[in-house]
């Protein structure tokens, strides 16, 4: 007689809620890592593709051309195989035999995170060019240090103006962790496939597991909006 499917995903001796439940975890987890760094290269790709420089210019539309153009999962398979070709190599010059690799987490949320920032270089490079200008010379007339500019002026519209895009590329980073299933992290997908082996349920698991990503998802997405409302009553204001 087969085991009941309450049963299967509950929290009980036979159930797999609990695994699911810290897969959906280190999921989250990793999409916020992701996201993170993403947004912090991205400010730093965007001020390249707005620099005066032609080179400058040059190498943020490099990148951007070349994360964008690139399947996720092959750059998580050149990050992983890589990075650990380099590492092993490394530790061989230093005097250690073997084989090296980084931790899977590390290089998902690396490679995830270069790719995000290829598409947040760009929302955020757009939203830069919705600014008024006479806003950016009042600022300077009055006397603002660059830095100050940047805080006060700069920063906190062009976040606004930035917002929605960046709610869509954030949907993407947390459905683009289910790529780190085929390094070994064992998140969400990972974990549902393994679940769905041992039980013989896939339709079961991977049904529970869309269900959280949809969870997660529209979490996230009612924050971001939530946030988005907020900025736009106080520039009203």
């Amino acid at each position: 007689m087969s085991t009941p499917a309450f049963t299967l995903i509950g929290f009980g001796p036979e159930g797999w809620g609990r695994l699911l439940l810290l897969a959906a975890g280190l999921t989250l987890v990793a999409a916020v890592c992701s996201f993170a760094l993403g947004s912090l290269l991205g400010a730093a790709g965007a001020a390249l593709k707005l620099a005066s420089s032609r080179s400058l210019r040059g190498v943020g539309t490099f990148y951007t051309t070349v994360f964008r153009g690139i399947p996720e999962i092959l750059v998580v398979y050149l990050f992983y195989f890589g990075g650990s070709l380099a590492l092993t190599h490394l530790m061989h010059l230093a005097g250690f035999p073997g084989f090296f690799s980084l931790p899977s987490f590390i290089i998902g949320v690396v490679a995830i995170g270069l790719v995000s920032e290829a598409y947040q270089t760009e929302a955020y490079r757009s939203a830069y060019l919705r600014l008024e200008r006479g806003q950016i010379e009042a600022g300077k007339a009055c006397g603002m240090s660059s830095f100050v500019l940047l805080w006060r002026v700069i920063a906190p519209q062009t976040l606004r103006f930035a917002l929605p895009a960046l709610g869509n590329i954030w949907q993407s980073v947390l459905k683009e962790t289910a790529l780190l299933s085929i390094i070994g992290l064992v998140e969400l997908l990972r974990q549902s496939t393994i679940a769905s082996g041992a039980t013989r349920q896939p339709l079961l698991f991977y049904g529970v597991a869309a269900l959280l990503y949809l969870v997660m998802g529209q979490i996230t997405a009612l924050d971001i909006r939530t946030v988005e409302k907020r900025l736009a009553r106080c520039w009203g204001r």
